[in-house]
C-alpha cells in the first residue's frame, strides 16, 4: 500500500512539473488550457483550440519538455550504471570521455561547416556528436584492456580522465583559434532543449526502451559487482564482459542524450544500507542498484558461499515487498526476516 502511495505521488509530482514547464514561458497559459489543448491533440478533436496556442503547446513547449524527461532518465539510469560497476560515488555518465569526444566532433562540424547529405543540417551535428562521444569511450576502454587485462575499475576510471582531460584539451585549442565560433561553441557545451522537436524524440526515445530494457538482464550482475570484482568472479560473474556491455549501454545512453541537447549536468541518485556482521553494524554503504538491497540475514543454505568464507558480507535484497520474502545474493536461497 505505501509503495503504491509512493508511485501515485511520484506521477501527481511528475505531471504537476510536465503541465507547469508547458504552461510556463514568454506566453503563459493556464494549466487547463494546456491540459484542453493536449487532450484535442490525442483525440483529434482540435476544432475549437486557437491554432496559435496549439501550435506553441504541442509544436514547441510539449517536445522540449518530453526530451527532457527522456534525457534525464537517460542520464540517470547510465549514471547508475557506471558507479554500480565502477564502485565509485564520483563516476558518472561522463566518466569515460562521452561530453568530451561529443563536445569536440561538435565544435569541428560548427568551425568547418561540414553537413552530411544523408542526415542534413538539422542531425549533423548530433550525429557528429553521438559519434565522437562513443568512439572516445571505446578508445578509453580500448586503452585500458592493453594497460590491465582485467580491466580493473582504478584502471579504467584513470583512463577514462586521462583521455577526458586530453580531448577537453584539444577542444580549447580549436575554441581559442575560432573567435567567430566561440558563442555556438559555448552554447551547445552548455547543453539546452531550444528548437528541440518531436523529430528529437523520436531518436531519443526508443534508444532508452531498448537500454533499458537491455539493462534489466543485467541488474543481478551489477548487484554482485557492486561488491567487489573479486567476489563477482568467485560467483562466476564474467566481468570483463559484463563490463564492457554495461559500459557500451550506459555510453550509448549519454551519448545520444549530450547529442541531441548538449552537455547536461548530471544528479546521481544513490542509497544507503547497513551491513551487519554477527548481529552487529559494523558499515554503511552506499549503493545505485537497480534492485533494491533492503536488508542483512544470514543465509541458511548450507552450500552457500557464505558460510564457506564466513567473512563474507551476507546481504540479501527484497524481492516481494507485500509477502516479505528476501533472497541470498550469493545463492538466491530464500529466508525469513
Amino acid at each position: 500500500m505505501k509503495r503504491t502511495v509512493k508511485i501515485l505521488f511520484a506521477v501527481a509530482i511528475t505531471l504537476l512539473i510536465l503541465v507547469g514547464s508547458i504552461a510556463v514561458g514568454s506566453v503563459n497559459l493556464t494549466p487547463g488550457q494546456v491540459a484542453e489543448i493536449l487532450m484535442a491533440k490525442l483525440s483529434g478533436k482540435s476544432g475549437t483550440i486557437d491554432p496559435n496556442l496549439s501550435a506553441i503547446v504541442w509544436g514547441m513547449r510539449f517536445p522540449r519538455a518530453v526530451l527532457a524527461f527522456l534525457t534525464g532518465a537517460a542520464l540517470s539510469a547510465s549514471g547508475t550504471v557506471m558507479q554500480s560497476i565502477l564502485k565509485n560515488s564520483l563516476a558518472s555518465s561522463y566518466t569515460l570521455g562521452v561530453s568530451s569526444g561529443a563536445s569536440l566532433c561538435a565544435a569541428l562540424v560548427m568551425v568547418t561547416g561540414v553537413t552530411f547529405p544523408l542526415l542534413g543540417s538539422l542531425f549533423t551535428l548530433p550525429a557528429a556528436g553521438f559519434a565522437g562521444g562513443l568512439a572516445t569511450v571505446f578508445l578509453a576502454l580500448a586503452f585500458a584492456a592493453r594497460l590491465d587485462s582485467k580491466m580493473e575499475n582504478q584502471t579504467v576510471i584513470l583512463v577514462g580522465m586521462v583521455f577526458s582531460l586530453f580531448v577537453n584539451a584539444i577542444l580549447t585549442l580549436i575554441t581559442a583559434l575560432s573567435r567567430e565560433h566561440l558563442q555556438q561553441m559555448v552554447f551547445w557545451q552548455m547543453g539546452g532543449f531550444t528548437g528541440r522537436n518531436w523529430s528529437h524524440v523520436a531518436v531519443m526515445c526508443p534508444v532508452l526502451v531498448l537500454s533499458m530494457l537491455a539493462l534489466q538482464r543485467f541488474t543481478t550482475e551489477m548487484d554482485i559487482m557492486s561488491f567487489g570484482e573479486e567476489q563477482a568472479m568467485s560467483i562466476g560473474v564474467d566481468l570483463k564482459r559484463v563490463k564492457l556491455l554495461l559500459i557500451g549501454i550506459a555510453a550509448l545512453l549519454t551519448g545520444t542524450a549530450v547529442s541531441l541537447v548538449g552537455v547536461i549536468g548530471f544528479v546521481d541518485p544513490d542509497a544507503t544500507i547497513n551491513v551487519i556482521r554477527d548481529g552487529k553494524l559494523v558499515e554503511k554503504r552506499h549503493f545505485t542498484l537497480p534492485e533494491r538491497i533492503v536488508n542483512v540475514l544470514k543465509c541458511r543454505n548450507p552450500r552457500c558461499i557464505t558460510t564457506v568464507e564466513p567473512g563474507l558480507d551476507q546481504v540479501f535484497f527484497l524481492s516481494d515487498r507485500e509477502s516479505h520474502t528476501y533472497r541470498c545474493l550469493y545463492c538466491e536461497a530464500k529466508a525469513e526476516r
